[in-house]
């Protein structure tokens, strides 16, 4: 892999020599800059902290309030050392960044998670203009291409219509940051009532403070569970399915909301009974639509099937390389969520021995 002078690995992690500073490092630094609060991009322990506006009061519930946490406006620019850096919109959950950093003429950006389809939960994607572009790969097979947002909360509503009918309660996991806001966001109250885990209620103020509107919903406790049993459906962390906090809940029925849901097999070995396509991270038409817009002739690529997408890129005549990562993509919630490593490798290694890209990409 090509070095860079603003971008180089290190043992922590992204590192920028011209400007001191980390991008979601690893271990902990002096200064990290964090482009989103799941765990796989912000560890505690570091010195000091810079986020997004948006983004500040979720990092700081996730990290703790002893922790020195700074932040810019989207757009806003910083000289660090001898860069200027500014952050701006990914599109993937509540004040996620891609990270611009440039230097006499030079710019790279780190994208961090990205999502280049709206959300009502997450600031909309910014195309940027760079020389050197570091994307994240978590949905980097040709198999992943998204459906309609609108058709997924239709399969979600019917299948809660569904179980009403047979007097079984709905328990949806999801990930508490980010997927549970967005499937809130899109759910009709009118069905039934909505109850959440208390994961999940925790970040809601964070979003209601940046005018971010819900249906109603009650935490998930002994009495809420008992009093709407084969009515309502429970947002859980995917750490809530198999456990003794589900019992109250009397008879359910339980569905996952994941990209991983494309997959073959997987939701049976995970006993669901149902999955929803749903993800925060770009799928394959994303990812080629985000990289070919911002012009980038340097691509690294971090997260997931990197293989896949390196060589797709190579053939195009992109000086695309794989960078190391210590976490993998959506599997990113060790404290809320059990997703086991082996089976998320499980999933990759079953695409990508079965797909390989197309003669050309489908881009939107």
């Amino acid at each position: 892999m090509a070095t860079d002078p603003l971008l180089q690995m290190t043992s922590d992690g992204l590192f920028c020599p011209l400007g001191g500073f980390h991008i979601d490092p690893w271990e902990p630094v002096a200064h990290a800059v964090i482009t989103h609060a799941h765990s796989d991009h912000a560890r505690p322990g570091s010195k000091r902290y810079l986020t997004s506006k948006s983004g500040q009061q979720i990092l700081q519930l996730r990290l703790g309030t002893d922790q020195d946490i700074h932040s810019l406006a989207y757009g806003e620019q910083l000289q660090l050392g001898s860069v200027h850096l500014s952050l701006h919109p990914a599109g993937h959950i509540l004040g996620s960044s891609q990270v611009r950093i440039e230097h006499r003429g030079q710019v790279c950006v780190v994208s961090g998670d990205y999502k280049t389809t709206p959300s009502p939960t997450a600031e909309p994607f910014e195309v940027l203009r760079c020389h050197h572009f570091v994307s994240e790969c978590t949905f980097g097979l040709p198999i992943y291409r998204w459906p309609h947002e609108q058709d997924v909360f239709t399969g979600i509503h019917n299948w809660w219509k569904a179980e009403q009918d047979r007097s079984r309660t709905c328990v949806l996991l999801v990930y508490a940051l980010g997927k549970a806001q967005r499937v809130l966001a899109g759910l009709d109250p009118a069905i039934g009532p909505i109850l959440g885990h208390g994961a999940v209620l925790r970040l809601l103020p964070a979003y209601r403070q940046q005018n971010i509107t819900f249906p109603p919903i009650e935490y998930a406790g002994l009495e809420q569970a008992k009093a709407n049993r084969g009515r309502a459906l429970v947002l859980a962390p995917p750490s809530a399915s198999g456990s003794t906090w589900i019992r109250k809940f009397g008879p359910v029925s339980l569905a996952m909301a994941s990209g991983w849901m494309q997959v073959r097999g997987l939701r049976r070995r995970k006993g669901l009974d149902r999955g929803f396509v749903l993800s925060d991270h770009a799928d394959w038409n994303g990812l080629n639509h985000a990289i070919q817009n911002t012009g980038a002739d340097r691509v690294w690529l971090t997260h997931g099937s990197t293989a896949t997408m390196t060589r797709w890129l190579r053939e195009k005549g992109i000086d695309a390389s794989t960078i190391p990562t210590r976490f993998e993509g959506e599997a990113d919630e060790p404290t809320e969520s059990d997703e086991p490593s082996d089976l998320l490798n499980t999933a990759i290694s079953e695409t990508t021995a079965s797909t390989t890209p197309p003669a050309s990409p489908e881009v939107p």
